[in-house]
């Protein structure tokens, strides 16, 4: 979504530095295979929209910021074919609607049938380019540059060569440094994010001082194609859009799996899903369940899901023949850095937009397709609001410090981590299970005085989101969404409260709570 706010600031006027650890094009958002959900069939209105999201969030979301999104998505879905993307559409020319998990109206809109994140991609792309933009690729920000009283004034950043080293590119200064560097499902030794979501982002904003919070609140999408316990790295994912067109989750004896598990059956929110899918596992001990849509016809399919057909047929199974094996795989992040939606964090000069924040939105677990919604509005909004509000002179030249750094861990221990974290921090959790991977969090071992690389940039992110997960986890004392204990099984109405964590002046990790009293209102309660 970075694009799409650095268009706008640059269609404003103002001189933008685009930083980017990969290429213009990289990132969560071309991977989308759902679409944007937005109101605009005439049975569905705002209300709705805003209730579901409420549903799904668990008691969690900022009701302001989510009666926010709901209200301005349709127009997010407006100004992006006013840029040229390609829809799919009805009949009557309108944006073509469908159903997912968790909304109680077809609300989906989608494009390439279910390429409709690279679409949106391509266009942000197409358009950002033409703007002029200055973008600085296989650039990796290091560190924020605060200044004496502690707001950000820029980055420091280094350029990364291909095999991975890191050759220092000095300090960019800045009235602003907006992050939109996505989520950390790369913490897990398995996801459906790409290389790339190691949680850099949020390991810079926790050093710069800003708060980080509902990081425990990682959403497992239920419906990940299963390809053997070693898996590893970025996997294939089938869309709950292929529920929503009718494929149900069955077990290898052709029954059932969310028969009687909740009112929505196959299309209940993902967190209800994946949490009754590894319970089956749990009680069978199969090594997953499956996904039947060959009753869609090979056809539709063909017509509606391109994308994912193509990528099981690679994997070796066929979606319009066979019943595929799924489970629930790490996929998105509810949580990040706290801001409100439009993108302040509580450190001056420092934004955060998209999957890198925690906009209280989603609150414990997103509703299916509001995430690019959420993307495109926050941009819009943020961009707004800087546009407003900076200064239109050059940043001063006065040197600035840098913000303070933790050492840096060895990549040597990044698999190590992922492999823990997968198995001690996925869908089921327990105060058992998460004090041992603290435990093996705090024994990785550091890089010391060995140059930076990438590698080492990434794994340091990993284990500092990790380690917040670990820790926030352990510190919630119920199941909540998408944050289920095995030995806390129930919901407890005390703990509908914010888990916000920062690194104080001394370098320890400080959590307080944040009690949400009334909708769209936060209070503090109290510091651990």
């Amino acid at each position: 979504m970075y694009q799409r706010q650095a268009l706008a600031l640059a269609e404003a006027g103002r001189r933008v530095t685009v930083v980017t650890k990969g290429t213009l094009g990289d990132g969560s958002t071309r991977w989308a295979q759902g679409g944007l959900a937005a109101v605009l069939g005439s049975d569905d209105d705002v209300a709705l929209h805003l209730e579901d999201t409420l549903v799904a969030g668990a008691g969690l979301c900022d009701e302001t910021a989510v009666a926010t999104l709901v209200s301005e998505a349709p127009a997010a879905v407006a100004l992006l074919q006013d840029l040229g993307a390609r829809l799919d559409l009805a009949d009557d020319g309108r944006p073509a609607l469908t159903r997912e998990g968790g909304h109680s109206r077809d609300r989906i809109v989608h494009a390439g049938g279910d390429a409709s994140g690279a679409e949106v991609t391509r266009t942000l792309v197409g358009a950002l380019t033409g703007a002029g933009v200055e973008v600085l690729e296989r650039t990796v920000a290091l560190d924020a540059l605060t200044s004496g009283r502690g707001d950000v004034v820029g980055l420091r950043v280094a350029r990364a060569t291909p095999e991975g080293a890191l050759v220092d590119a000095g300090d960019l200064r800045a009235h602003a440094v907006v992050l939109a560097t996505g989520g950390y499902g790369q913490a897990y030794a398995a996801a459906t994010s790409p290389a790339g979501a190691t949680g850099d982002g949020l390991a810079l904003a926790l050093r710069a001082g800003a708060e980080v919070a509902d990081v425990e609140m990682v959403q497992f999408h239920p419906t990940v194609l299963w390809q053997g316990p070693g898996a590893a790295g970025q996997q294939v994912l089938i869309s709950e859009a292929v529920r929503g067109e009718g494929a149900v989750l069955v077990d290898a004896d052709g029954r059932r799996v969310m028969a009687g598990a909740h009112p929505l059956g196959d299309l209940a929110p993902r967190d209800v899903v994946s949490a009754t899918i590894a319970a089956h596992l749990a009680a069978t001990g199969a090594d997953c369940v499956f996904l039947d849509a060959t009753g869609l016809g090979a056809e539709f399919l063909a017509r509606r899901f391109p994308g994912i057909l193509a990528a099981c047929r690679a994997a070796g199974f066929d979606l319009a023949t066979e019943p595929v094996p799924v489970a629930p795989g790490a996929h998105y992040a509810c949580g990040g850095v706290l801001a409100d939606l439009d993108g302040r964090t509580g450190v001056t000069g420092l934004f955060a937009v998209g999957e890198v924040a925690c906009t209280g939105v989603h609150g414990a677990n997103r509703l299916a397709s509001n995430s690019i919604t959420e993307g495109l509005v926050a941009a819009r909004r943020c961009a707004a609001l800087l546009d407003a509000e900076l200064p239109a002179d050059a940043p001063a030249p006065a040197r600035p410090r840098r913000a303070r750094a933790t050492g840096a861990v060895d990549p040597a221990a990044r698999a190590a981590i992922g492999v823990a974290t997968s198995r001690y921090a996925g869908v089921v959790r327990s105060a058992e299970g998460l004090t041992e991977l603290t435990g093996a969090l705090s024994a990785a071992p550091r890089l010391g005085d060995r140059p930076l690389s990438l590698a080492a940039v990434e794994t340091t992110a990993v284990h500092t989101v990790a380690t917040l997960l670990a820790t926030a986890a352990l510190a919630r004392p119920e199941s909540r969404g998408c944050h289920r204990r095995a030995d806390a099984p129930d919901t407890r109405p005390e703990w509908q409260v914010r888990l916000a964590h920062r690194i104080d002046a001394s370098g320890h990790l400080r959590t307080r709570t944040v009690q949400l009293t009334a909708p769209g209102t936060d209070q503090t309660q109290g510091v651990a």
